[in-house]
């Protein structure tokens, strides 16, 4: 029975490449019987990667235990973040480097995780240590996650690793990844061609903070004007989501991508927000949050600890 690979729902780049470079790290393992799959169809940016790199787009499920008995996680580990029946199917492996929580298994499991600051990072350590070929497509399939989730080495969650990583990807693959870097995130930043759910829906991420169902989107933009304009629509599709799904708390963070900058909406408790970021909403209902652009690493550690109190 096929082994099925895959990432978080509300798939980004990172999280559906992994499927791929990791379904090929088992296949070169000896484990020729796994397929890489996705919770959720790839937004713009990752199909500019996908098209670039002649790689097929995954198929998309909604359920795992229906066609497999066994699953191996990358790039998550919460159950919030991954098929809704992970408790019907045995998880193998698990690969990520992002913080572990509501997660447990019934059988031992195979588990590799890294202070990374991408999901394919910890994958490129797997393939060397295994002494695995990296061919060029698997390199630049690697580099697309690296790049999307450092936002091109900016983020505050890029290590020195990732940056010795990205260098020798760039060798492997052989293009500029910096040139190609930036074409790719500027695909994901079209968002006159997308509705408002898609853009709440296109990267989020659901969390438990000590009881509380959190709900965290990223849309990133080359001008945050465009967010701007469509500010009560967006918001909109926020509260229509969050009744919808039991949501406590929904925030928007809006990443202008060319400056490093934030800013915040949100639906729920504006003072959690608040005492997170040490920031009041002005007067548009909206936080501006300088410097903030990464989910992981800036906005989850201080939102988490305001709901700790």
């Amino acid at each position: 029975m096929t082994t099925l690979i895959f990432g978080h729902q509300s798939p980004d780049t990172d999280a559906i490449t992994c499927a791929i470079t990791f379904a090929e790290y088992q296949r070169q393992a000896g484990n020729t019987d796994v397929e890489a799959v996705a919770l959720g169809e790839p937004n713009a940016e990752t199909k500019f990667a996908l098209d670039y790199f002649k790689q097929s787009v995954p198929r998309v499920i909604k359920t795992a235990a229906n066609e497999t008995d066994s699953v191996m996680l990358v790039d998550h580990n919460e159950a919030q973040q991954s098929v809704p029946d992970r408790d019907q199917v045995t998880v193998q492996y698990v690969v990520d480097h992002h913080r572990v929580a509501n997660f447990e298994t019934d059988a031992p499991v195979n588990i590799c995780m890294e202070t990374l600051g991408s999901c394919n990072s910890v994958i490129f350590h797997m393939y060397k240590e295994a002494g695995f070929k990296i061919s060029p497509q698997i390199a630049g399939l690697m580099a697309s996650g690296l790049i999307s989730d450092t936002l091109l080495l900016k983020s505050p969650t890029t290590t020195d690793e990732d940056r010795r990583i990205f260098a020798e990807l760039q060798e492997l693959a052989g293009i500029d990844l910096n040139e190609y870097g930036l074409k790719m995130l500027k695909a994901g930043t079209n968002l006159s061609a997308r509705s408002d759910q898609d853009l709440i829906d296109g990267d989020a991420k659901s969390f438990d903070m000590n009881g509380t169902n959190v709900r965290i989107d990223q849309i990133n933009t080359v001008d945050l004007n465009e967010i701007y304009d469509r500010q009560s629509a967006i918001q909109d599709a926020m509260k229509a989501e969050a009744d919808k799904e039991g949501y406590d708390l929904f925030l928007v963070i809006a990443t202008d991508i060319l400056n490093s900058n934030s800013v915040g909406f949100v639906i729920g408790d504006r003072s959690k927000v608040e005492e997170a970021f040490g920031k009041k909403f002005d007067d548009q209902d909206r936080i501006a949050l300088p410097g903030v652009v990464s989910r992981k690493k800036q906005v989850v550690p201080p939102l988490t600890a305001a709901y700790k109190g």
